[in-house]
């Protein structure tokens, strides 16, 4: 890999000697949002894509006058002449057309610059530059509020995301409006659709409540991915990369661009593996994506399916702080000990080995100049277990007889054991759009079932019990239906003056019943009915600016864990979300300032610690908030740098939250677990050479308490950590590009955990890897 390297840094001093360059922006012309992924392409053969922000830049540029064609999906296109060297910079507007998109599929669930919330849209551009294989969360990292955690330590296999202090459980994911999240855990598993970046055409992340959308309510962030979007063009795209610990991935892409006009194909298969930083903690995984589309001037119908494959051997135990001080890298799972504790040997397969498939049917509809409409089927298919060695296991736990051999009577033995999750999950989503001048009304909603959920423990070997062949030692059934509707209403009052009214009703029916893993039975049967009223203002000050308030109302049912892990009935609970915020747009800079106050009753707290399969167990508390200020930034400080930085100042407290030992309250006020009170990002950009970008990138995560004690010795230190990201592009006879990016991590050795939890009074950590990198070749056609 590094010998690709040493040649495209000899080619790159050859191009220092560029003749002329432009710069610029491409912006909409209505609302002047940068539009990211435009393209820009000179009669002569010069083109560029508009970056995250709306700018490019073109290269060895003869002098005299040259004709662009700008072109962006969903836009008119436009030429612009332009005279070089004379202009340096030149600013583009595009008039949206009336053609129906396939954006239109996210329209009903996210954000726009009238929205009185507070939100971050991530564009294709922004996405790649950040995707060496990595799961999903580590290339959103750099977002305001975002913390993110890898169990393997190098952000491959299973990863974990915080947004303002709430885990993935509390964080509604979408794909394409569809819900992803696990109805049941609540949680958000991208090791199980690895590389859905490299398929992902948007993402938006809504903090706070957000707007309503499908699946469970928002209680921290939203997170909303679109997939791949219409490519007019024929592509194809072969992705290389490797790096520390003995990382690989390819990923191929294709498509076959718009085919008489209206009929579009796109597919993509990829692998990674990694041995991972933690002993023994790999991963082998594999993806593939395929969609096929017709494309009218008034309708669209797409059908996507797109799944994966994990088998990662089991890194969730973490590592006592005693153990952190002499083997960090020390991976507890799969241990086999002798007699005096010490540990004799590994179970070379205790892993986590899981499939999932997706399948989406999306028909989008214009109807007239004022109304589209839009209907979306779907089913998801999940199968999967973990298999572990279990030393000692008593034949009671596992339901059965001790074991009498003559005169001896054995109680227990060393078992190899499955522990299954098998699932389906279909539905439908619909929504409806009316837009006047003044009007923009969204009548949207739901349905969903989780059904035939089995959860399940098979014996697939043991020492001494005489079993059937995958006997199972313990059974359950769930299922759950989940409905929603809603309607949104932005009314422009004035010139100035926007009101936005959002009204949601949403039902949920809940059954689960067997017995668990220690021989205990269980029956749940609940039904929940939640209204989540919300209602905002946004001011536009100028063309550049403006400001907004709203208040958000949302309801949550308690998780599967709430209930089978829980000492006492957990409790529903509710959000009320202020947000107040100013934002600010110019070619060359943009600043956004916000005020949020987050105050839960029954809110269902982390308390530090985790169940058998590695869940967190949670319990409610009477009163609780978060409450901070979010500052996040960019400015293009001169045509060769760029910085964007973000940070967040909050203050996470439980109000009534209580410890006892005996009768007596020992603790309350506290800290609400794992919710640092500081967050910073910053990403300072130079791009001087032609087509080389040098990007540092730097975050910072407070101190984090790991139960709501606040006890100082349960809690993870603040961090702060630096990555340097080289990207270059070629552009070589016969090929579209050829790109060569390269990723160092934790540049400055920090050594540091991002994500813990306590087991009696011990703490236990997830230490993150040291300095390491990730290298990546791709090839465009």
């Amino acid at each position: 890999m590094f010998r690709y390297f040493v040649t495209a840094l000899s080619l790159l001093a050859l191009s220092v000697q560029a003749q002329h360059s432009i710069t610029g922006s491409i912006r909409d012309a209505k609302d002047h949002r940068a539009l990211a992924g435009a393209t820009i392409q000179d009669t002569q053969g010069a083109s560029a894509v508009a970056d995250e922000y709306g700018w490019f830049r073109l290269d060895k540029l003869a002098p005299g006058e040259h004709l662009f064609t700008i072109r962006f999906l969903g836009y008119a296109d436009q030429q612009q002449s332009v005279m070089v060297p004379d202009q340096k910079t030149v600013a583009i507007t595009l008039e949206e057309t009336s053609t129906i998109t396939d954006e239109v599929v996210v329209q009903a669930t996210r954000a726009n610059d009238k929205t009185p919330t507070t939100f971050l849209t991530l564009h294709r551009p922004a996405i790649q530059k950040q995707n060496f294989g990595q799961d999903l969360p580590f290339i959103v990292n750099w977002t305001p509020s975002v913390v993110t955690t890898s169990d393997a330590g190098a952000g491959v296999g299973y990863t974990g995301i915080r947004i303002r202090g709430s885990d993935a459980t509390r964080v509604n994911v979408t794909i394409n409006g569809i819900p992803y999240n696990d109805s049941e855990s609540q949680g958000t598993f991208w090791v199980d659709i690895p590389d859905i970046a490299s398929s992902t055409q948007s993402i938006q992340i809504q903090r706070g409540v957000g707007t309503s959308t499908n699946g469970g309510s928002a209680f921290g962030a939203t997170v909303n991915l679109q997939t791949n979007s219409l490519q007019a063009d024929p592509y194809a795209e072969i992705m290389i990369g490797g790096g520390s610990f003995n990382t690989r991935r390819s990923t191929l892409r294709a498509g076959t661009g718009l085919i008489n006009n209206h009929w579009a194909f796109d597919a993509k298969v990829s692998s990674i593996t990694s041995d991972g930083y933690v002993e023994r903690a790999a991963s082998d995984l594999s993806s593939y994506y395929l969609s096929g589309g017709y494309y009218g001037k008034n309708t669209v119908i797409k059908a996507i399916t797109f799944g994966g494959h994990e088998k990662t051997y089991q890194s969730w135990y973490g590592v006592d702080s005693a153990t952190m001080q002499t083997n960090r890298r020390m991976n507890f799972a799969g241990a086999i000990y002798n007699p005096d504790g010490t540990i004799a040997r590994y179970y070379d397969n205790q892993v986590d080995d899981y499939n999932q498939d997706h399948y989406q049917l999306h028909i989008s509809q214009q109807l007239g100049s004022r109304w589209n409409a839009n209907m979306s089927l779907h089913y998801t298919y999940g199968r999967g277990y973990y298999e572990e060695y279990h030393q000692g296991q008593s034949f009671q736990s596992l339901g059965l007889q001790d074991l009498t051999l003559k005169d001896t009577t054995l109680t227990a033995s060393d078992v190899i054991v499955r522990q299954w999750l098998d699932n389906k999950f279909y539905g439908g989503t619909y929504a409806a759009h009316y837009t006047t001048e003044r009007t923009n009304l969204i009548l949207g909603g739901a349905y969903n079932q989780y059904a035939q959920a089995k959860h399940y423990g098979e014996i697939i070997w043991a020492e001494y019990a005489q079993v059937p062949i995958r006997y199972k030692y313990y059974e359950g059934n769930s299922q759950k239906n989940d409905f929603n509707t809603y309607a949104k209403w932005n009314y422009q009052i004035t010139r100035a003056l926007n009101t936005f009214v959002d009204l949601q009703y949403r039902k949920v029916d809940y059954q689960t019943a067997g017995i668990r893993d220690d021989q205990s039975s269980y029956a749940v049967n609940e039904s929940f009915n939640f209204v989540n009223p919300k209602m905002g203002l946004s001011y536009t000050m100028s063309e550049s600016s403006v400001l907004y308030a709203s208040y958000a109302v949302a309801h949550r049912e308690p998780n599967r864990s709430d209930y089978i892990d829980g000492t006492v009935k957990p409790r529903p609970e509710r959000l009320g979300n202020l947000e107040v915020g100013w934002r600010r747009s110019a070619n060359r800079y943009g600043f956004e300032a916000n005020y949020y106050y987050m105050g839960y009753t029954d809110q269902l707290v982390l308390t530090g610690r985790l169940d058998n399969g590695g869940y967190p167990i949670r319990t409610n508390v009477g009163s609780s908030y978060r409450t901070g200020m979010e500052l996040s930034g960019m400015v293009k400080i001169s045509n060769a740098w760029t910085w964007s930085a973000n940070a967040t100042f909050s203050i996470n407290k439980n109000k009534d939250f209580q410890t006892l030992e005996g009768n007596v309250p020992v603790v309350k006020n506290t800290t609400i677990v794992l919710s640092p009170g500081v967050i910073a990002g910053s990403q300072l950009g130079w791009n001087a050479i032609n087509h080389f970008q040098v990007t540092w990138l730097s975050k910072y995560v407070g101190k984090q308490y790991l139960d709501n004690t606040q006890a100082e010795r349960l809690s993870l230190g603040s961090y702060w950590i630096n990555d340097l990201r080289f990207n270059y592009q070629l552009t070589p006879k016969g090929i579209k590009e050829l790109g060569f990016s390269l990723l160092l991590n934790n540049i400055f050795e920090t050594r540091y955990a991002s994500n813990g939890y306590t087991y009696g009074n011990a703490a236990y950590y997830y230490p993150q890897a040291g300095r390491n990198f990730m290298a990546m070749m791709t090839l465009k056609f």
